[in-house]
C-alpha cells in the first residue's frame, strides 16, 4: 500500500495494472490540471485587480534609475532641527521658511533623501550619519550614502548656504574598497579631519582635508581595531576616544562601549581601566550616536537605543567624572518629539544619529537621520509573503478536494497515466529506503484523510456552502496579502519631493454638530498623512467638540463661526501658516498617497485649483453635469473645492473681494454653489488653465453610512447649480472655453 502512486485526478492505478487511457493522452487532460489553472489565472487576476487600484507606488519612481532601491537597512534620510537650546530643537517646518523657487511653503524634512543624492548623479539607496561643519555662514554635511551598485557606504558631502533649508549635493568626498559610514569631522591644529568608521578594514584611519570639503588624503593609522561609530573629543587637558568594538570574545553587539586616551588625535592611544565601559543590554545606549557637545559647562553623550531594532532612537548621557580611571553618566531627556505619524512620517520608526552644534549666533543647530521602517523590514515582509503564497497554495489544493477536482492532498505524480513501469533498480532502492517508505506513508495517510474531509463537509449542504466560502475568502485574503507583502513596498505613504524638496500644507474642512462620527474618523485618518501639518474645522453650527475627543497625530484648531453659511469655507485666516490648503470635505475618506499626489501636482501648478473631482459645465443652456458627462466629452473646466488644494491667499482673497460680493450673496440665498463661484473666480483672473485633476485610488463617502449627506436628492442639487452657472456667467464670463482635457500630464495621474 505505501507503494501505491497518489494522484491528482482520474482513476487511481497501480503499477501492475495498465493504465485504460493511451499513453499519448496530454497531462493536461486531467480535470486537477485544468482546476488548477483555472485557479491561478483567476487569483492572479484578482491579485492584479488589487494591485491597480490599492497598493501604493513608488514615491521614488522615475526620480532616478540608479538610487533608492529597496535596501534591508532601511530608506534612512536627514533632517535639520534648530532651537535655542539642544534640548529644545524643533523640525525645520516650525521655522516656517519659505523657499519660493523650490516650491516649499514652508520647507519640509527630510531636507536630504536618497533621491537627493541620486538626482545629483551619486548612486544612492539612502543616507545616514550625518556630521556638520560650519564655516561661518555656510553649513558642510557629511553622511554615510551606501551605493545601489556596490552596496557599501561611501562619504557624500553636501553644502547650504540658507541655514540648512536647502542643500546642494557636490558629491562622493571618501570612496574607498571597504564600507564607510560616521564620518566624524573636527578640527585641530588649523586642520580638517575626518575619522569614519571603516571596520571591515579593521583599522582607524584618521583623514586630513587637502581640498576641503572633496580632498582627503591619509594623516595615519591610530590604532588597529575595527572600532564602529567613534568620535574624538577633548577634555581636562586629554583627547579621549570613544568608540565600540564588537570583534571582541563575549562582546555584546550594540551593547559594548570602549574609551581610550591620549594627549594628540592623532595618538598613541591608552586603554580606560574601566575598559570595556559598557557591555550588557543594547538598549541602554553603549553604542554612540553622534557627536558628543558642551552645554552649560557640562560634556553630553549621544547613544543609541537599539533594544526593540536597530537605530530605534537617540539617548542623551551627561558624563558626570571622566577620568583614565573613572567614567559616570546620568541619562537625561532628549526634549525631542517622537512622531505618532507611524510609517508616514519620515522619521516615524526610528532615529539613531543626532549632530548639535552652536551657531555664532548663539542659536543651535543639529541634524537627525530617521527611518520609517525598522531594521530588516524588507526580509520580513518578503518571508511573510512567501507564506502567505504558501498558504493560497494549500487553501486551492483544499478547495479543489471538497469540490472534487483534486483526489488527494498530496500528489506524487501530476501525469499518474503516463507513469508507465519503473525499473527494477528503482523499486529496490523504494523498499530499501526506509525515508521513502514512511513518506509515501504518510501520504497515504493523508489522502485518506481528504476523501474523509470531503465526506464529513459534503460540499453540496448548507454547511459545506459556507466552508467553501469561508475557504474562497480566505484565499483572496491571504493572495492579496502576499502580493502586498512582496511587491507592495513598506505600506508607508510618503509625501513626493519637488525639485528634492519636501512642504506642508493646512487641511481644512467644514462642518456641524451631526456629523461628529464623520469628523473624528476623519481626523484620525488624514492627521497621519505626511504632508499635514494642521487641522482646521469650520463650525457652522450646533456645539462644537472638545479637542480631546480626536486622536489626532497634528494640532487640530476649530474656527466656531457666528452664522451658518458655505461661504464660511473660504474665509481669510491669518492663523494658518501654509501656503497651501486642502478643502475637503469631512465625509471622503482616500488613501494619504493621492493625497500627497494631488499636493505634488498644485505646487507644480500653485496658481490653479487642484482637486479629485471633475465636472463639466456646457450646453445651452448651462448645465451642471457629473464626471461621467466630462469623461464622456473627454474634458473638464471645473474642480470641486470640496476634495481640492488652492492657494491659501490667493483664493481666499479674491472669494472675499468687492468684486465677489454678488455671489457670495447667491451662495447665502441658495446654500449651495460655493465651490461653483470659486471656479469662476479662477477663470476670470487668468486667461490660462486654472484647474487640475487628479485620479484617486478609491474614495469613499461616508456620509451615505450616517444619513447626514447633505445633499442628499442629486437631481435637486444638480439643478440649483446649473441655475448657479447662468447667474455666475452674466456675473464673470462664461468658462465653456476653459475645457482641460483627461490624461494630458506625463505622470498618468489625471486619466
Amino acid at each position: 500500500m505505501g507503494s501505491s502512486p497518489i494522484v491528482v485526478s482520474g482513476s487511481l492505478g497501480t503499477r501492475n495494472r495498465p493504465n485504460s487511457k493511451s499513453k499519448n493522452d496530454p497531462c493536461f487532460s486531467s480535470s486537477g490540471f485544468v482546476y488548477l489553472l483555472v485557479s491561478f489565472v483567476a487569483l492572479g487576476s484578482i491579485a492584479g485587480i488589487y494591485v491597480r487600484f490599492m497598493m501604493t507606488p513608488n514615491v521614488h519612481a522615475g526620480i532616478s534609475s540608479i538610487g533608492c532601491k529597496e535596501d534591508d537597512e532601511g530608506s534612512w534620510s536627514i533632517g535639520v532641527f534648530y532651537g535655542d537650546s539642544p534640548f529644545s530643537l524643533k523640525p525645520i517646518e516650525d521655522m516656517n521658511i519659505w523657499r519660493d523657487k523650490k516650491a516649499a511653503w514652508p520647507v519640509a524634512n527630510p531636507v536630504i533623501t536618497c533621491a537627493s543624492a541620486s538626482v545629483a548623479g551619486v548612486s544612492s539607496n539612502f543616507v545616514a550619519d550625518p556630521f556638520l561643519y560650519v564655516q561661518g555662514d555656510v553649513f558642510y554635511l557629511f553622511f554615510e550614502t551606501k551605493n545601489s551598485i556596490t552596496m557599501q557606504g561611501d562619504i557624500g558631502v553636501a553644502r547650504s548656504t540658507d541655514k540648512g533649508a536647502s542643500w546642494e549635493q557636490l558629491g562622493i568626498a571618501l570612496d574607498e574598497d571597504w564600507h564607510l559610514s560616521y564620518p566624524y569631522v573636527f578640527e585641530y591644529n588649523d586642520n580638517v579631519y575626518m575619522l569614519p568608521e571603516g571596520r571591515a578594514k579593521g583599522q582607524l584611519r584618521l583623514y586630513r582635508a587637502v581640498n576641503f570639503p572633496m580632498k582627503w588624503t591619509l594623516e595615519k593609522i591610530i590604532m588597529k581595531k575595527p572600532l564602529v561609530d567613534l568620535f574624538i573629543i577633548p577634555h581636562d587637558g586629554k583627547y579621549w576616544l570613544f568608540g565600540s568594538d564588537h570583534s571582541g570574545i563575549g562582546a555584546q553587539y550594540n551593547a559594548q562601549l570602549e574609551i581610550w586616551y591620549s594627549r594628540s588625535p592623532l595618538g598613541p592611544w591608552r586603554p580606560h581601566k574601566k575598559n570595556p565601559i559598557y557591555n550588557t543590554d543594547k538598549s541602554m545606549g553603549a553604542r554612540n550616536g553622534g557627536r558628543p557637545f558642551l552645554f552649560d559647562g557640562h560634556l553630553y553623550r549621544v547613544g543609541q537605543d537599539d533594544g526593540e531594532t536597530y537605530g530605534r532612537r537617540v539617548r542623551l548621557f551627561k558624563i558626570e567624572v571622566l577620568t583614565t580611571d573613572r567614567f559616570e553618566e546620568v541619562e537625561v531627556p532628549t526634549g525631542l518629539k517622537e512622531s505618532i505619524k507611524g510609517r508616514n512620517a519620515w522619521n516615524g520608526a526610528r532615529s539613531h544619529h543626532l549632530d548639535v552644534q552652536r551657531l555664532s549666533s548663539g542659536e543651535w543647530v543639529g541634524v537627525m537621520d530617521g527611518d520609517r521602517v525598522s531594521s530588516g523590514d524588507a526580509s520580513r515582509r518578503f518571508h511573510l509573503g512567501c507564506a502567505s503564497v504558501l498558504g493560497v497554495a494549500a487553501l486551492v489544493v483544499l478547495f479543489g478536494v471538497l469540490l472534487g477536482a483534486v483526489k488527494g492532498l498530496v500528489p506524487l505524480s501530476w501525469c499518474p497515466h503516463n507513469i508507465g513501469k519503473r525499473s527494477d533498480a528503482s523499486l529496490d532502492w523504494e523498499r530499501s529506503s526506509l525515508f521513502y517508505s514512511r513518506m509515501r506513508l504518510f501520504c497515504s495517510h493523508l489522502n485518506r484523510a481528504s476523501s474523509s474531509l470531503r465526506a464529513s463537509i459534503k460540499p453540496n449542504s448548507c454547511s459545506g456552502s459556507l466552508v467553501l466560502t469561508l475557504i474562497f475568502l480566505v484565499t483572496v485574503v491571504l493572495m492579496c496579502t502576499g502580493v502586498n507583502y512582496i511587491y507592495g513596498g513598506s505600506g508607508a505613504h510618503e509625501a513626493y519631493p519637488l525639485h528634492g524638496q519636501y512642504s506642508q500644507f493646512t487641511l481644512l474642512t467644514m462642518t456641524y454638530d451631526a456629523r461628529i462620527w464623520n469628523l473624528k474618523m476623519y481626523v484620525n485618518h488624514y492627521s497621519r498623512c505626511s504632508s499635514v501639518r494642521e487641522i482646521v474645522v469650520v463650525w457652522n453650527k450646533g456645539q462644537p467638540p472638545e479637542l480631546s475627543e480626536f486622536d489626532s497625530a497634528v494640532p487640530v484648531r476649530i474656527r466656531v463661526e457666528e452664522r451658518n453659511s458655505l461661504n464660511n469655507r473660504f474665509k481669510v485666516d491669518p492663523s494658518i501658516k501654509t501656503r497651501a490648503v486642502l478643502e475637503l470635505d469631512d465625509d471622503i475618506m482616500m488613501p494619504c498617497d493621492d493625497v500627497e499626489r494631488g499636493f505634488k501636482v498644485w505646487r507644480e501648478h500653485p496658481e490653479r485649483i487642484v482637486g479629485f473631482y471633475p465636472r463639466l459645465a456646457n450646453g445651452s443652456p448651462l448645465k451642471y453635469r457629473a464626471e461621467k458627462h466630462a469623461r464622456k466629452h473627454n474634458g473638464y473646466n471645473m474642480i470641486l473645492t470640496g476634495a481640492a488644494f488652492m492657494d491659501t491667499k490667493m483664493a481666499f482673497e479674491m472669494y472675499w473681494s468687492k468684486e465677489a460680493a454678488p455671489g457670495r450673496e447667491v451662495v447665502d440665498n441658495l446654500f449651495n454653489c460655493e465651490d461653483v463661484l470659486l471656479n469662476f473666480l479662477y477663470a476670470n483672473a487668468s486667461s490660462s488653465n486654472t484647474v487640475e485633476y487628479v485620479k484617486p485610488a478609491w474614495a469613499i463617502d461616508t456620509s451615505k453610512f450616517t444619513g447626514v449627506a447633505i445633499s442628499k436628492n442629486t437631481q435637486i442639487h444638480y439643478g440649483l447649480r446649473s441655475s448657479c452657472l447662468q447667474k455666475f456667467s452674466e456675473m464673470y464670463g462664461s468658462i465653456t472655453n476653459r475645457k482641460s482635457e483627461f490624461n494630458r500630464r506625463m505622470d498618468g495621474w489625471d486619466v
